[in-house]
């Protein structure tokens, strides 16, 4: 098996590991409340990731958490991760999954903006037409509109906003140093958003429990999986394969939801999704 191989089985595997942590994480909102499964589980991902930063000889607390770019990297991811959990478990995970594909194309432009790099014709029509097909999913004022998507919408802002960042973090600063800090600002934003919504502490049931540690166990799998899917295969290779969580998320969004995306719905993603890949593709022939 070649690495470009092993590289797209491990992004495949890492995205269906995601689109589970969402089913568990909207089963868990039935009985819990959204921001009561959001602390838990970044105060659990918080401890995985600080344990595995630790027993690699890195500080936890570092100096470097306190620069602009990680404050900015945090305070996006969170806005992100907030957004992108209502918008899926107030409205329809289909809809919100389609709705999170357009992050590239929105970093794409981000890039251009915020740090300089140069965009011709092609990718800007590339842009243009991927935002016609999340507007085909949104529907602002039609019939088909779900309020919830805007939290989507949002938390797509968020992401690119992460992943801008991400790219001038300081170099000496790791990847579970990173994953540790993403997780521990999920326990501030998820109390915010309990007493924002007025929400009371709740014991989770057996059942809960079992949930939860799914979909914490999940989560840091996928993202194992993630990290190990680029350092074996080409970045050209492996990253299309990224859109693949939104085949697994149709699949639990139709079996375990019993959701049905109409035809504007699928026509949308598919539209965002193609957008995504010629923008990659010209990306990676331009480098």
């Amino acid at each position: 098996m070649s690495d470009n191989l092993r590289g797209a089985i491990l992004m495949a595997l890492a995205m269906a590991g995601f689109a589970l942590e969402d089913m568990f994480i909207k089963l868990l909102a039935d009985a819990l409340p959204v921001g009561q499964v959001l602390w838990m589980l970044g105060l659990g991902g918080a401890l995985v990731f600080g344990a595995m930063a630790k027993a690699r000889g890195e500080m936890v607390l570092s100096p470097a958490l306190l620069s602009r770019t990680l404050l900015l990297r945090n305070l996006a991811e969170l806005v992100g991760t907030v957004g992108f959990v209502l918008g899926f478990v107030l409205g329809s995970l289909a809809m919100a999954s389609a709705i999170l594909q357009a992050t590239p194309l929105v970093v794409t432009l981000g890039a251009v903006l915020f740090l300089g790099e140069t965009v011709r014709w092609r990718r800007w029509s590339a842009i243009a037409v991927g935002f016609f097909g999340v507007m085909l999913i949104v529907r602002p004022g039609m019939a088909g509109f779900e309020p919830a998507s805007l939290f989507a919408v949002i938390g797509v802002l968020g992401l690119a906003g992460r992943d801008l960042a991400t790219r001038v973090v300081p170099r000496n600063v790791s990847s579970f140093q990173i994953s540790a800090w993403a997780f521990a600002m999920m326990v501030p934003a998820g109390i915010g958003l309990m007493l924002v919504m007025d929400d009371h502490l709740t014991m989770p049931d057996p059942r809960g429990v079992l949930l939860l540690s799914a979909a914490l166990l999940v989560g840091v799998l996928a993202y194992y999986a993630v990290v190990g899917a680029m350092r074996v295969g080409e970045l050209s290779f492996v990253t299309p394969f990224r859109y693949t969580r939104m085949l697994f998320a149709l699949v639990v969004a139709v079996l375990v939801f019993g959701e049905r995306p109409d035809a504007l719905t699928l026509i949308g993603a598919s539209i965002v999704i193609a957008a995504g890949l010629f923008t990659l593709w010209r990306e990676t022939k331009a480098a």
